[in-house]
């Protein structure tokens, strides 16, 4: 991820000396579930200690927002579900504690959507969700290209029947690259959803940009690898 699109994390977690927004990032990229769920650990306590603290909350659910995204990546469902339940507790009172910050919204949204690939039977009850704080994001601030790409990939996974779909998810990460050309994120997602849509050449190059600007992230690698060239 990009300094632009990482910067409503760096602001949100300038507030903790003892763990920073790179050093969370760098447990991400490396798909590394127990350095996360040991940060997830110190921040749980965290909250235990500021129950009134906004921003300490929105830190515990960007932590297990990510150990669920790397829990999917590695194929283990049940942690996927299981951290982004966890999440959405802690995001829904960041929401709630403080509810003008797009940011929290929009992790809200993402943990939602995360709980869905995990068991689809929870579509229903997280999907609007999902969708609702998303949309509340990019109304909030809709020059965060962070933001597109959380709309994308909701609508990546959402059917074409009910409004998502392929088409529609790649338009939010090309308005996301259009926002911040330097998103690993917006490049990373914009070139598996291209991948989908069969655009086999333009997906690598989507993807090998991603790389390029976050050769760090394990997924992005592993995406370029099973990626025809053409």
């Amino acid at each position: 991820m990009s300094l632009g699109a990482l910067f409503p994390v760096f602001l949100l977690f300038w507030q903790t000396p003892a763990l920073n927004a790179p050093e969370l990032a760098k447990a991400r990229d490396a798909q590394d579930r127990g350095a996360l769920e040991r940060i997830a650990s110190q921040f749980s306590a965290a909250v235990a200690k500021q129950p009134g603290d906004a921003a300490a909350y929105y830190r515990l659910a960007l932590t297990q927002s990510y150990l669920a995204e790397i829990a999917m990546e590695t194929g283990d469902k049940n942690q996927a579900r299981s951290a982004a339940e966890t999440g959405i507790k802690a995001a829904e009172r960041a929401v709630a504690l403080k509810a003008d910050v797009a940011e929290y919204h929009r992790v809200l949204g993402a943990l939602c959507g995360q709980v869905i690939p995990a068991n689809l039977l929870t579509g229903l009850k997280y999907g609007h969700c999902a969708q609702d704080e998303v949309n509340k994001a990019v109304q909030l601030d809709p020059k965060a290209a962070i933001n597109y790409v959380s709309r994308g990939v909701g609508n990546y996974y959402l059917p074409a029947a009910m409004g998502g779909g392929v088409e529609v998810a790649i338009k939010d990460f090309e308005k996301a690259v259009e926002l911040d050309p330097k998103s690993a994120e917006a490049h990373l997602w914009l070139g598996i959803a291209l991948r989908k849509a069969n655009r086999n050449g333009e997906a690598r190059k989507e993807l090998e940009k991603a790389v390029s600007l976050e050769p760090a992230r394990a997924w992005a690698k592993q995406q370029l690898d099973k990626t025809p060239g053409a």
